[in-house]
């Protein structure tokens, strides 16, 4: 499978476009469709990789491991519904501020982005202190 091809994989995962991966992560329109051909360089790779939580590695093929945060994919489950739990309050709040002013749609994206990112910290975190004779064994 080529990087291009993981990528592709990614975005269904995360119910978005390479347009919209693009976007997010400030490259040009259409630029990601070259990595069908060619390899990317590393800096974009990287950024890549970060919005995704996966490691380079995995983009470039040399490992199936997605992530290398070591959480599972019970530990994926979980996360994903307490951010659909946080997106639906998130939407159904009425009124919601930042210093006195309505959220715009770009401000309540990034803080969903944002808490992704704490949960996933925290989930990693808390499997720390989970005592070794109690952890499931991983890939």
């Amino acid at each position: 499978m080529t990087t291009f091809e993981r990528v592709k994989e990614l975005c269904s995962e995360y119910g978005i476009t390479i347009v919209q991966l693009e976007e997010k992560v400030g490259f040009g329109r259409n630029s990601m469709y070259s990595w069908k051909k060619n390899k990317p360089s590393s800096e974009k790779l990287e950024k890549v990789a970060d919005y995704f939580n996966v490691s380079t590695d995995y983009l470039l093929g040399r490992t199936d491991k997605k992530r290398h945060n070591n959480l599972t994919e019970k530990d994926e489950k979980d996360i994903a519904k307490r951010l659909e739990d946080f997106k639906r309050d998130l939407t159904s709040s009425d009124g919601l501020n930042f210093s006195g002013e309505p959220m715009s749609d770009d401000a309540k994206e990034s803080l969903i982005e944002a808490m992704d990112h704490i949960f996933r910290q925290t989930q990693r975190i808390n499997k720390k202190y989970i005592p070794k004779k109690h952890r499931q064994d991983e890939d």
